[in-house]
């Protein structure tokens, strides 16, 4: 008897034991819940064609327009002018640059233009005999030569006979002799052709200065050019006195220039146009790297959106009853951030901000600002 109650103690609590376990295994289940459906809120815009002027970017270096690189056409020991020769040296116009020791050859000039006095002063009694008429002219202008000025020209003559003479006796051929001496003395010192700044300077006071060697470069810092590469599909856009819109790289100045110059041939190897840009301002240094905006052309009937809102094929999405869709548009020109497009309708709602993930047929809701929830609500009161 015993026994058997033991059986069944132990069977009822095999099946105790069964029924507990599959009461704790059915309570960890837990039931997935059931995903909301997601409406994304969305930045839009509605078309309003209208003309969109084509601004064109591009950008180059400053380069004075008014340069001169200095060379010596003669050779001596370069003196000082009063002004250290030394880039960012500023002189005014006519103010002597370089000045190149010059004693030697100014001996051989003197000698020279007395060789010429003498035999001007030579022939004025033949003058005075042969010539009575034209003597005081050659009087007078022996009286007005000073060998410390620059040689006076030689007086005009009248006459056939006068003009063999006056050759025969060499004075012509001395004279321009003196002239070209006086040409050369002229080298020794360099002025400054315009009022600017030296940027170059690759002697020093006390160096010889050699025939050919190149001295510095001298330039006017008051006018700059910038040289930029355009497409040539904007060969004839271009227009010499257009106004163009510079800035630097940090976009924190901004100047206003104008194309100067645009060159006549396009750029076999790049097919590209040259055009040149004049600006002024004292904040430009040559060398400094600007950005420039070409207004090239004007597209009617065009909007101009973000470049990352065309898609491939030339398609964009449009909101239309809380769904996007998608339509196909004809960009006219991209720029690095922008694309002028055309064929939108007027009153398209369009997308004003990129969507990750957007597909055609997702539902989405406009973004509402407050000053439009406000107009809204006004309206359903009313």
């Amino acid at each position: 008897m015993r026994n058997i109650i033991l059986s069944v103690l132990g069977v009822v609590l095999i099946i105790g034991a069964i029924f507990i376990g599959k009461e704790i295994a059915n309570s960890k289940k837990k039931q997935r819940p059931v995903p909301a459906k997601v409406v994304k809120t969305v930045f839009t815009d509605t078309v309003v064609n209208s003309t969109v002027p084509i601004i064109i970017s591009t950008n180059g270096n400053l380069v004075a327009k008014r340069r001169v690189e200095l060379y010596s056409e003669v050779q001596g020991v370069f003196r000082s002018t009063g002004k250290l020769f030394r880039p960012g040296q500023e002189y005014k116009q006519g103010q002597t640059l370089i000045k190149v020791d010059a004693t030697e050859y100014y001996a051989s000039v003197q000698s020279a233009k007395s060789v010429l006095y003498n035999s001007i002063a030579a022939i004025m009694p033949d003058l005075r005999l042969d010539f009575p008429e034209v003597f005081p002219k050659w009087q007078n202008y022996l009286n007005g030569f000073n060998l410390d000025k620059t040689t006076p020209k030689l007086p005009e003559m009248t006459s056939e006979k006068e003009n063999y003479f006056i050759t025969g006796r060499g004075i012509v051929t001395n004279y321009y002799t003196v002239k070209n001496l006086e040409q050369r003395l002229s080298k020794f010192n360099i002025r400054a052709p315009f009022s600017g700044i030296l940027t170059e300077a690759l002697v020093t006071e006390g160096s010889l200065i050699r025939n050919g060697q190149k001295l510095g470069e001298y330039i006017d810092p008051t006018v700059y050019e910038m040289e930029v590469a355009l497409g040539k599909s904007y060969a004839n856009l271009l227009k010499v006195g257009e106004t163009v819109a510079l800035n630097n790289l940090e976009k924190t100045e901004t100047f206003t220039g104008k194309v100067s110059r645009v060159n006549g041939s396009i750029d076999a190897t790049t097919q590209t146009i040259n055009a040149y840009i004049e600006v002024k301002s004292n904040d430009l240094k040559e060398g400094m790297y600007l950005e420039a905006n070409l207004n090239a052309k004007s597209e009617a009937n065009a909007i101009e959106v973000s470049r990352s809102l065309v898609l491939d094929g030339n398609r964009i999405f449009v909101v239309r009853d809380s769904i996007l869709d998608i339509i196909d548009v004809n960009p006219v020109y991209f720029s690095d951030t922008k694309a002028v497009l055309k064929d939108v309708p007027n009153g398209t709602v369009i997308l004003s901000k990129p969507v990750p993930g957007a597909y055609a047929g997702m539902s989405v809701k406009p973004y509402k600002t407050t000053t439009e929830s406000a107009s809204t609500n006004a309206s359903s009161e009313n």
